[in-house]
C-alpha cells in the first residue's frame, strides 16, 4: 500500500528518471525499494500525522523530578533537621494511597551502588564471561527508599511514590501544666 506521498510522480520517457531525483535509472533496479534505492537520495522525511487535540498538561508537581531527588539526596544527609527537610520535600510523615490505606513513615534509607564489573553471556547461552570494569567505566549511583508501614508490613516507596500519598500527618499536639506559684 502506497500512502503518505504528497508529492506527484511525473514519469519521463528518458533514462535521468523522476524529475528532482538526480540521476535514478527510469525502472527500479531489482532489490531495491522507493527513494531508499542504492544510488538515489531521499527526498522527503516523512512524519507521523500528530493528533490534532493539544497534549495533556504535565502535572507540575512531576517536572524535573530526578532533578528534585538528586536535590533531596545530596541535602537530606546533611540537614540539620531532618523532619523539617522531609516536610519541606513533601513527603508525608502519615500518608494515605489511592486504595485508603495509611502508610507510616519509620526510615528514610539511601544507597550508594557502585558498578565495577560486566558480566555478557556466552555465545549460545552457555555461560556468561566477567570483566572486571576500567575506572573511566565504572559508575556510582544513589538510591533513595521511604520505608512506610502500612499497618500489616513495610513497604518502600521511591521519592515520586512516597509525594504522591495524600498527606494525613495530624499536627502533633503537646498540653503542657500551667506552672505552678
Amino acid at each position: 500500500m502506497h500512502r503518505g506521498h504528497d508529492h506527484d510522480h511525473h514519469h519521463h520517457p528518458h533514462a535521468g528518471g523522476h524529475a528532482g531525483h538526480g540521476a535514478q535509472p527510469a525502472h527500479p533496479v531489482p532489490g531495491s525499494v522507493g527513494h531508499n534505492a542504492p544510488g538515489g537520495r531521499a527526498v522527503q522525511w516523512q512524519t507521523p500525522h500528530l493528533p490534532h487535540e493539544p497534549a495533556p498538561a504535565a502535572d507540575p508537581r512531576t517536572l524535573d523530578l530526578d532533578l528534585v531527588e538528586a536535590a533531596f539526596l545530596e541535602g537530606f544527609g546533611r540537614a540539620p533537621d531532618p523532619v523539617s527537610f522531609l516536610r519541606l520535600a513533601g513527603v508525608p510523615f502519615v500518608g494515605e494511597d489511592g486504595d485508603g490505606r495509611r502508610h507510616h513513615l519509620l526510615r528514610v534509607e539511601t544507597a550508594d551502588t557502585m558498578d565495577v564489573g560486566a558480566v555478557m553471556p556466552l555465545l549460545g547461552g552457555e555461560g556468561v564471561r566477567y570483566d572486571p570494569l576500567p575506572a573511566k567505566l565504572t559508575s556510582r549511583r544513589r538510591t533513595l527508599q521511604f520505608a512506610y508501614h502500612d499497618g500489616r508490613q513495610v513497604v518502600r516507596l521511591d521519592f515520586s511514590a512516597a509525594r504522591r500519598l495524600a498527606d494525613r500527618t495530624d499536627a502533633a499536639m503537646v498540653a503542657f501544666d500551667p506552672p505552678t506559684p
